[in-house]
Order: C-alpha cells, then structure tokens, then sequence
C-alpha cells in the first residue's frame, strides 16, 4: 500500500485560511510504503516532517459544532480533527456524511485511534511483547509509543530491539518478477524475511531532505544526487535514503540502493543497522539529516564529514558565542528564552529592533522583526508550541547593512571559497528569498578579503570536512558572523552553476577522505556576475502580503548569468516572471525615512523618458525636487486609484517600500494586485536602483546569449 501526503506551508502565511480549495496550495510531498493502509499512513505521517509522530491529539477537549465545521471544510489537518472526533464519540457514519471520505479509510483511523487506548497500558518493566508486535505492524513509530506510554523514545527502542521486534525490508521490483531486477528499491515493515540483504563492498548512506518545503527542497536533491555519483566515481556503492517522490534522488535508477523511508532517527538508525555502511553522509540533505545527525552518533552510528561535536557546536547558541569569542569574531548581541518574562527581559538588554526565532529551525520559521514589548510579548505566545522543546532565540537587528552569503569548501586544513553572494536588498530579509548577486558588486574588495579571512579562521577551527555555509552582516566596515551551517546550502546549485565548480561532488569526495590540493579547481574563465531571483506562489494566498521579511516564503528561484551586472539582473527577473518595461508608467511610493533615498531613482527614471505617478506624499516631496509627478489617489478615498491602473496595465513598474512593522493596507493592496498581474514591484531602495540600472544598459547593450557548457568547459579536473 502506498499513501501519498501533500505538505503544506500555512504556517509561513498566517493571514491565509489553511483551507484546501480547488487552487492548489501544498509545497510539496511525502510518500510512505507499507503492507496495510494504516502502516503506510502513519509512516507518511512522520515522514512529512511537520513534527508528528501519528495521529496525536490536536485539542483536548472540542464542541461536536466546532469539530463538525473544522471537518466540513477541507484543511491542512483535516486527518487529526477526525480522529479527534472519533475519540469524542462521533460516528463513522456522521463524519461520512460531513465529509463524504470513503468509510473504508475512516474506519481504518478509528482502528488506530481504538489501538492507542491498548497500547497505554504497555509498561516498560514487563512490557506486553505482542501488543508492541502489533503497534509496530500498524506503523506506530517509537516516539508515538512513547507518547502514549510516558516513556523515551529511546526506550521504546532498547525494549523492542531487546525483544527483537525489529523492521524488515520488502522490494519494490522494478522488473515485476519477470526477470532479475537491476535496481530494486526497499521499504521497511514489520515481518519476518528480509529481502534487503546487506549490500557487498565498500558503501555509503546519503540521507535526503524528505518533503520538499519552503526553504528545503530540490536544492539539497541536487545535492544528494552529485553526492550518489561523486561516491560511484570513487567507488563506493552509494546507498539513498528519501521519502519524497517528487525528487530525483528517489529515482530507482540513481543510487545502488533506495530505501523509500522516513528521514527519522528510528528509521535511519535501522537502516543504518542492515547495511553496515562506512558512514552516513549528512550534509546535503539540508536541515532535516543535521537534526539528526547528533542523535545518530550517539546512537554509535558513524557520521562521514564534519564532526557532530562542531555541528553541535555551530547549532547550540551558547557554544557557538563562546566559539566566536574564542576567534575574536563579532556577532550581534544576543540571548535566549523560554516565556515571556525572560523574552521581554532579555529584549530589553539588548534594545530594540530585535530578531527572535525559535532554534532548530530551517527556512527562517516563525522568524520576526520584532519593534516593541506589545509585539514580542504576542509573539512568544502565538509560537509557545515551538519553544516547549527548544528556546527562543533572541538577536540584536543590525539595521541598513548588507548581507552576505558564503559557501566553502574544507578538508580541514585548506579552504576553498566557492563563492560570495551578496543581497541586494537591505538586511532583514530571509536568505532564501533576497535577490542575490556573485561575485559581491557593491562592496569594497577590502571588506570581502576581511569576510573570507574570517569565515576560513572558522572553517579550519571547526574542521570542518566538506560544506559550510556562513551568513554575515557587513555595516560600514564592522563584520557581524550572523550564522554558520555545517551543511551545504540552498546557494550550492546556484553558485555551481554560476562558477562551474561542481561543490556537492568535491565535498563528497572530500568527506571520502580526499585532500583540497589533490583535487585541481579551475576558476571560471570568464569574468560573469550571476544574479539569483526568489520566485513566490502568492497568487495561490490571495490573503497573504507579498513584502518580504525574515522569514523564508519563496517556492523556487530563477538565475540570471552576464558579464554586466545589470543584464544579469534583469535576466534574473524575468526568469522569475516579472518583465522590465522600456516604458510608461511608474508608481512611486516612500515613507518619510526613503524619501530621500529615491530621488537618484527617480531622476534616471526621468531621463529614461518614464512618466511618474505617486501617492499625495510622495508626489509633494518630488515636486519640491523639480519631478513632474501625476498625483493618484488613496484607495479607500478615491474610486480612480492605483489598483485600477494596474489592473488595466497602465502602470509598467512599482516602487513600493514598506514603512516597517505597522504596514498600512492601502501599501498591502498594491503589492497583492501587482503580484497577481506580474507587474514588477520592488519594495527595497537597492532593488529598485538595480531595476532602473537594468533598463537603462538594456537599451544601450542587449543583453548576450550564454551557453553554460562553453563558460564551463573543463572547470573542474580530477
């Protein structure tokens, strides 16, 4: 039986009702194989990553007319509001006739709802061996056991390996038994015989990223997949591990061996178990693989790369400050929390704006700008969920500097910078969504070499074996170390494209063992700027604003290669949907503090020959500048107002920057109604300054068709 699950990303949009309609809203997907309907869900259920373990209880107690509307209505969690209507008593036959789900399918959640009241009677000192048999024959992971039991999840597993209620692996042939397959791939289930012997030779365990989801997704694929064939060219028999169907890596023809299993700590561990590989490589998968890599190694399993003490050491906050104090390296200044009084305290200490999300997270998740005590204080308690586990982490907001991103290569002694991508917009916007250009075309080549001196220091202190990602803010000349990830990066395929350097396949072989000097990289041969564009799915959230922030929302990206920054640009933009106009109209819109920030824009725009429109302000201040500006009224004064003009494509472009946390509706408006026509809208000075650059070379030097494989020919020799 096989059960695919969509993953969905409501929680990155708030203003969005996780409702399901006939618009397609999920960001990608898991699939879980099993010998019954109920083992194959609830494999499907922990292999989505959205930190359930089986069909836990959404609330303790609900009104039949609340649980009766939440499953009426088709949503994101409509499996557990079933479940727990089944535990308040409702028919199988009412929820068939609120929801019109085939019985069958309604009766078998019932069976595992039925089961969970069984299993809490398991004790641990003389443990019920066939009822846990049973738990395990229906997909209960070990973390849900324990839930239900009160026990560890670590003990669930040392009294069921004791027993040796231990996973088997079934082959999904790809020959249909006609003949003998060439490339089988495994599922796990509880039986007796085990179709997945333990593979001959010399191997490795890559682990994937499982669903993909803003913030991770087919950039670690591509990862993974220059990890399967970089180990086959060294000669290791390359094994993958994935629950995503939607990837590449799942491809049966890609490795040695697929396991078409959860991305867990239960299920790798296991897996880990059968093979008996030289190691697990952990760090292309991106954040999910590094969560569990720590785990893994105390579980004695063997973690290839990068040492899981400097993984630790990069992700625990406290050792990380004393890591870079240790170096004499700068961060912002910070602290952490687990309530609200330790959050408001320590907010204070270090002054507002500040930064807060919680820790192990990826993609920028629940990640705020926050500006005062009121909006910290609701904030803490709209996340309480998250930091149950694991605190809150509080940071200092360096305001009006520029990011960078750096990805690097390291044996541990030598270091290979694979590339430095600057943001274009200001800092304070997710790494995953900026617009990026590389190499760095704004700043000064001495605060580069001061980057790259500092992230190398770093690298060769934590031995680092392989990939690193570093994530710094550069205000004037004072350099502050952001982040620090053990792991490759959602940069790496674009940075690989942009340089030709292949970076996954050079890690893999040197988390092989091999040495940087041995291994010959050839930069580049000629002089190009790459720029990278975020592509967003607002138009599938009407509700949702599409200005961007610290936390991840981008579900793709689009890149852009010129031997003129400008071009690239603009090659990037319209990559990513959005065409730079040659003419007409532009809409211009500042608060007070970029008023004058906007006046070299809109001059070049002027001698460009463009036609200005603006809001009362805004034309008021440019007028006084000697602008010709057409004024257009407010849209809850005036029927004739900006959102008709863009709806009739008299407007080409937007200059729309927000005003900070209490945005007002009318600017929200603009920017959904522009993002549902694909009228460029940019809502940061740089960006803007990068638009009009982009049309003005457009028109004086087209921009040059480029052939990767003639830039990249022979970048890389073994």
């Amino acid at each position: 039986m096989v059960v695919k699950i969509p993953r969905f990303a409501f929680e990155k949009f708030p203003e969005e009702k996780p409702s399901l309609t006939t618009q397609m809203k999920s960001v990608g997907e898991t699939m879980a194989i099993g010998r019954t309907f109920k083992e194959a869900l609830q494999k499907a259920i922990r292999a989505l990553e959205i930190n359930r373990w089986g069909f836990e209880e959404k609330f303790k107690i609900r009104a039949r007319k609340i649980l009766n509307r939440d499953r009426t209505q088709p949503n994101a969690e409509r499996l557990w509001f079933i479940a727990d209507a089944l535990r308040a008593g409702i028919s199988i036959k009412e929820i068939f006739e609120l929801t019109q789900i085939d019985p069958f399918f309604l009766q078998n959640i019932k069976e595992i709802v039925d089961f969970e009241n069984e299993l809490k009677l398991l004790k641990k000192d003389s443990p019920d061996l066939e009822l846990l048999r049973r738990a395990k024959e229906l997909g209960f992971s070990d973390r849900r056991i324990g839930e239900l039991t009160k026990l560890k999840e670590h003990e669930v597993r040392r009294m069921r390996e004791k027993a040796r209620i231990l996973p088997v692996w079934k082959v999904v042939d790809t020959c249909a038994g006609e003949f003998e397959s060439e490339t089988p791939y495994f599922y796990s289930t509880y039986e007796e015989e085990n179709e997945a012997e333990c593979l001959p030779d010399r191997k490795a365990i890559i682990l994937g990223s499982g669903p993909n989801r803003i913030g991770q997704g087919i950039e670690f694929d591509y990862c993974c997949v220059h990890g399967v064939f970089a180990l086959k060219d060294l000669g290791y028999k390359a094994i993958m591990v994935n629950s995503n169907p939607e990837t590449v890596s799942t491809d049966y023809d890609i490795s040695d061996r697929l396991y078409f299993d959860p991305v867990t700590l239960e299920d790798v561990l296991s897996i880990y178990r059968n093979e008996r590989p030289e190691g697990i490589i952990a760090q292309f998968g991106g954040q999910t693989p590094l969560t569990i890599s720590v785990p893994l190694w105390k579980n004695k399993a063997s973690i290839l790369g990068t040492s899981s003490q400097a993984i630790d050491e990069t992700e625990d906050r406290e050792k990380f400050d004393n890591f870079l104090k240790r170096l004499n390296l700068r961060r912002p200044r910070n602290g952490m929390a687990w309530n609200v009084p330790q959050a408001l305290k320590t907010a204070e200490k270090i002054g507002f704006p500040v930064l807060v999300r919680p820790s192990y997270v990826l993609g920028g998740r629940a990640m705020r700008i926050i500006h005062d005590e009121e909006e910290l204080e609701k904030y803490v308690k709209s996340i309480k969920e998250y930091i149950s586990e694991y605190p809150l982490l509080i940071d200092e907001f360096i305001d009006n500097a520029v990011e960078l991103d750096v990805d690097l290569l390291s044996d541990g002694d030598d270091v290979y910078i694979g590339g430095i991508l600057e943001h274009i917009q200001e800092a304070g916007v997710h790494s995953g969504d900026a617009t990026m250009v590389t190499p760095p075309y704004f700043l000064a080549d001495r605060v580069i070499e001061e980057v790259k001196r500092q992230v190398t220091l770093m690298a060769r202190e934590l031995k680092i074996l392989g990939l690193m990602n570093v994530q710094v803010a550069v205000k004037g000349t004072m350099i502050y170390i952001l982040e620090v990830n053990p792991r490759a990066s959602r940069t790496v395929p674009f940075l690989s494209k942009a340089t030709g350097v292949p970076l996954a396949k050079v890690a893999t072989q040197i988390i092989m063992g091999e040495k940087l000097k041995n291994i010959k990289i050839s930069p580049p041969r000629i002089e190009l700027y790459a720029v990278k564009e975020a592509v967003f799915s607002f138009d599938k959230f009407l509700e949702v604003d599409p200005v961007l922030g610290p936390e991840m929302r981008s579900t793709g990206e689009s890149i852009g290669i010129d031997t003129h920054f400008p071009l690239a640009f603009l090659k990037a933009e319209e990559g990513a949907g959005f065409h730079l106009p040659d003419e007409g109209r532009v809409f211009v819109s500042a608060p007070d503090e970029d008023k004058p920030k906007i006046i070299p824009i809109v001059e070049k725009l002027e001698q460009l020959g463009f036609d200005l429109v603006a809001t009362e302000g805004t034309t008021q201040y440019l007028r006084r500048h000697g602008f010709r500006v057409e004024t257009i009224g407010k849209i809850y004064k005036e029927k004739r107002n900006i959102l008709e003009d863009i709806k009739e494509g008299k407007v080409g472009m937007i200059f729309n920057t927000p005003t900070g946390t209490y945005e007002i509706s009318d600017a929200q408006k603009i920017r959904k109604v522009a993002f549902s026509y694909r009228v460029p809208c940019f809502t940061t000075i740089p960006s803007a300054m990068a638009a009009v650059k982009a049309i003005e070379m457009r028109r004086k030097n087209p921009p040059s068709l480029l052939c990767l494989q003639d830039i990249h020919n022979n970048s890389v020799k073994r």
